[in-house]
């Protein structure tokens, strides 16, 4: 059921703006009559996930140095992909540029938008099957470690905390579903 929208926006300034995100701050009447501000961060990408599973339901993961949360972090294939552009395109471009791997086969897994209190950013997750390996070609600001491993493996890191990338969460989860229920 949809409701309307309780909140009443007084006036919007840009505060910050850069290529890939914007900060918009509004002056606002919230839904209890307060008045108040909200930050909003503006997308300038879709985010793209991609799940690589061959036939013998394998999957690879990309480890880097993720510097917003200062840590480690094991994800599924990601990036982002313009606005402008067909998201399965990015999907692609993004698969072959992180593990090196083509994909003949794809299945939109889900949308989500990741983090909905602060942010218009919306993921769009993939599974890719058909893989043949080729020549992988990361972005100068990545320095990634690509692992292969077995599905139930990656489930497993996810169950232990291990994967804490909300697409790669959601994904695998998913994927897990769709295994059991024989559909993969």
């Amino acid at each position: 059921m949809e409701q309307h929208n309780p909140w009443v926006t007084i006036e919007s300034h840009k505060v910050y703006e850069n290529n890939w995100i914007g900060l918009t701050e509004h002056q606002v009447i919230n839904p209890s009559g307060g008045q108040g501000i909200y930050g909003e961060v503006h997308f300038k990408n879709y985010a793209i996930g991609i799940l690589p599973l061959d036939e013998d339901h394998n999957t690879w993961l990309v480890g880097q140095y993720r510097y917003p949360i200062k840590a480690y972090s094991w994800e599924i294939p990601e990036g982002g992909g313009p606005l402008e552009t067909e998201p399965l395109e990015s999907a692609q471009r993004e698969l072959a540029e992180e593990t090196g791997l083509i994909a003949t086969e794809w299945l939109e897994l889900q949308r989500m938008h990741l983090s909905n209190s602060v942010s218009n950013e919306l993921a769009i997750i993939y599974i890719a099957r058909g893989l043949t390996m080729g020549q992988s070609s990361p972005e100068e600001t990545e320095a990634l470690s690509i692992r292969k491993l077995p599905f139930e493996e990656a489930y497993q890191m996810v169950i232990q905390g291990q994967i804490t990338d909300s697409m790669s969460v959601a994904a695998i989860l998913r994927t897990k579903i769709l295994i059991q229920e024989g559909h993969l």
